[in-house]
């Protein structure tokens, strides 16, 4: 029998971790070029490169340039990497932490919370106090899809405690059941809706990023960014789970620990995006998965990764919606599906071995 003896740096066989390092290299190259193509998309016809050499030269640019490139353009770009970041590692996240590739956001009831909250300030939001509605104004859905989300996952979370120990598995048949009975519940307020309501509530439900402005990016921008900073922190707990609770306990690894920082951390994230650019499928579960599929399951490279190569994709589908049917924008969220429905089958069907075991 032959010893094998491995050398400190020595790469063994299987071994993908510089595939995440390299991958994460070309992902910020890519980010790099949709966003600029993203600054140049539009129906205005405004270029972008013209727009930001004035600016950087100091030289005086175009009221309507400004407007469009700077009020409309760039909080819209901004919007989409942060949305687009924000669910694919809530959706890394969940994969991880129930270590199913098919889990996402939507096991915790985050997502239907939110379209609870978003749906009740749609339809119900009329019989607010009239000095309330004009504090609130335009906040009032996002904050109401937010509040939805957090509520969600706190009741979640207290079903699934017990004793300071937190069940996964109990979370997420609780998840199924509660979204269920949320589904349910935001059914009978849209019954009560009218012609408008349900178009409103209509579109919401597509996802679209055309409402994107300064002033929403700064309510619900930091905290999918404080949730995308905080994500890397759970990559070694993460790393440990994949092994079981016992055995990542035995390596030292705080278990309840990771899983409260999982759960709260999908909540912040999920809760935000969905308030601000409604609901956008897939995007949790095929970035990751396909990652994972190309450069190993590492959730140190796999969370980074995940954000990149979703805010890329986000914004590609932005320029879809934008252009297929312009001057008119289709929802952001039909692209997604049309892309992700598909794919996600070729997926499946081409790991059905692995899958069925």
């Amino acid at each position: 029998m032959v010893a094998l003896e491995y050398r400190p740096g020595e790469r063994l066989a299987g071994d993908r971790r510089h595939l995440g390092r390299g991958l994460a290299l070309w992902l910020i190259l890519l980010l790099a070029v949709m966003s600029l193509i993203s600054l140049g998309s539009g129906a205005s016809g405004v270029s972008a490169p013209a727009v930001l050499m004035n600016w950087f030269s100091g030289q005086e640019i175009a009221a309507t340039d400004r407007v469009v490139m700077f009020d409309i353009r760039l909080p819209r770009l901004l919007t989409g990497i942060l949305v687009g970041a924000a669910l694919a590692v809530s959706g890394a996240i969940m994969q991880g932490l129930f270590r199913n590739p098919l889990a996402d956001p939507g096991l915790l009831g985050v997502s239907a919370g939110a379209s609870l909250g978003a749906i009740s300030a749609i339809v119900l939001g009329g019989w607010l106090p009239v000095a309330m509605l004009a504090v609130v104004g335009w906040y009032l859905v996002p904050l109401a899809a937010f509040s939805g989300s957090w509520i969600a996952m706190l009741v979640l979370y207290g079903i699934a405690t017990r004793r300071g120990r937190t069940s996964v598995v109990t979370m997420l048949l609780a998840g199924i059941a509660m979204a269920a009975m949320i589904s349910a519940l935001s059914g009978l307020i849209i019954y009560a809706a009218d012609d408008t309501q349900l178009r409103d509530l209509t579109f919401w439900g597509m996802g679209s990023l055309a409402g994107s402005s300064w002033t929403k990016l700064a309510a619900a921008g930091p905290v999918m960014l404080l949730a995308l900073i905080a994500a890397p922190g759970l990559a070694h707990g993460l790393n440990g789970l994949a092994l079981g609770e016992a055995a990542a306990a035995h390596v030292g690894i705080r278990v309840q620990r990771v899983k409260t920082g999982a759960v709260l951390v999908t909540a912040a994230a999920t809760g935000a995006a969905v308030a601000i650019s409604g609901g956008i499928g897939f995007v949790g579960i095929i970035v990751p998965h396909l990652l994972r599929m190309v450069a190993g399951p590492d959730h140190r490279w796999l969370l980074v990764n995940s954000a990149l190569l979703s805010a890329s994709m986000l914004l590609i589908a932005d320029m879809i919606s934008r252009s297929i049917v312009a001057p008119a924008e289709l929802p952001i969220g039909i692209i997604t599906a049309v892309i992700g429905g598909p794919f996600f089958m070729w997926v499946l069907l081409s790991n059905r071995s692995v899958v069925d075991r």
